[in-house]
């Protein structure tokens, strides 16, 4: 089962979404205040099973919030983002270099953050 990771950064507070496996799969902007970020996590396991828009293709079909969107990086690599209701961006992936591991990375989401666990430190 998967876990959020709650830690303190230089500038506030941030979680980190692993897989099972200890894998990173989703991370946070940082947070001002601790319950900013539980917030966050919340939201991320309210809006986790939504819907894929994929930017990396012609023509591509606007989906509604919530939703993941895909996207090439300025490097090349596949990246998702996950946007709340209200269109606020509340977790973001690392690059893949293939588009197919991105759209595992989203798949772990949704498998994971509805009922991972929090651990803070």
């Amino acid at each position: 089962m998967g876990k959020f990771v709650v830690k303190e950064t230089a500038t506030g507070i941030k979680f980190d979404l692993k897989a099972a496996n200890g894998e990173v799969i989703a991370t946070s902007e940082v947070y001002s205040t601790e319950a900013a970020c539980m917030n966050g996590v919340e939201s991320v396991r309210a809006n986790s099973a939504a819907d894929v828009e994929d930017q990396t293709v012609e023509n591509f079909e606007t989906v509604k919030h919530p939703k993941y969107e895909i996207y090439t990086d300025k490097a090349g690599e596949f990246r998702f983002r996950l946007k709340a209701r209200n269109g606020e961006i509340i977790a973001v992936s690392e690059g893949y270099k293939a588009k197919a591991s991105c759209l595992n990375g989203i798949e772990s989401v949704k498998k994971n953050a509805p009922d991972a666990s929090v651990e803070k430190i």
